[in-house]
């Protein structure tokens, strides 16, 4: 016998367990064959895959939670408020500051959309335009917010592009401008391109012939470019069969 036990001969009682064999001697004494090695390996792969596991369950919800966390902390210490409990003790209620915030903006969308004309902003748009320094940082943040909010988005619209038709590579992206001609270049189309984990990204410009439109929602493309191709969806036809 290989093992330990060098001197031992096999007895008659052998029973087989799928990992190895268990040897029984007369005097009812168990001696293992290759067992308790398997056993030790069997039994760090299964707390290395229900380490894993738990891994993939909790990572994901800790981060999740520390950036709401840190979104709400930093709303609130724009308007930070402490209710006072006592003569010199005040209580923080987490989130009261963005529920004021949340609620300031629905007020003054409510009072600009209904009770302010609309002559005002083109006034006070005008006198802004003037304005070097400020025309730029006004209106690079308000096109910022319209291309994910508002009612022109510019990220609606994924699309391959093939960056070189020789070797037949392609990006994904966003259209964000199909109309040039204001810079007289014409039959091309402006392109975002977000980077895998970052919050930057690529504006090329290229030939609307090499731009083909994707068939998929914005929000799954985007998770796949910001995951480096690891977040993808996957149809339910495919899982069921990866199932089987």
């Amino acid at each position: 016998m290989n093992g330990p036990f060098l001197n031992f001969k096999r007895p008659k009682t052998v029973v087989s367990t799928g990992i190895g064999e268990i040897w029984f001697s007369k005097n009812n004494t168990v001696y293992f064959d290759k067992f308790l090695m398997e056993l030790k390996n069997t039994f760090l792969k299964r707390i290395l895959s229900y380490f894993i596991r738990g891994l993939v369950l909790v990572a994901p919800l800790y981060v999740t939670g520390i950036i709401i966390w840190t979104g709400v902390e930093f709303l609130d210490n724009i308007i930070p408020i402490n209710i006072p409990i006592s003569n010199n003790q005040t209580v923080y209620l987490p989130g009261l500051g963005v529920l004021i915030i949340l609620s300031g903006i629905i007020m003054l969308g409510f009072i600009f959309s209904t009770i302010i004309p609309q002559s005002f902003f083109q006034i006070t748009e005008s006198i802004m335009r003037r304005i070097p320094l400020v025309s730029l940082i006004y209106y690079s943040i308000k096109d910022l917010v319209l291309a994910f909010v508002g009612d022109k988005k510019k990220f609606n619209q994924p699309v391959l592009v093939t960056m070189y038709k020789d070797t037949g590579i392609k990006k994904i992206g966003f259209i964000t401008q199909n109309d040039l001609s204001h810079l007289h270049i014409h039959d091309h189309v402006a392109v975002y391109m977000p980077l895998s984990y970052s919050l930057s990204g690529e504006l090329f410009i290229v030939p609307s012939v090499n731009v083909t439109k994707l068939e998929a929602t914005t929000t799954d493309v985007m998770k796949m470019l910001v995951s480096g191709g690891v977040s993808v969806k996957v149809p339910p036809h495919e899982e069921i069969t990866e199932e089987g």
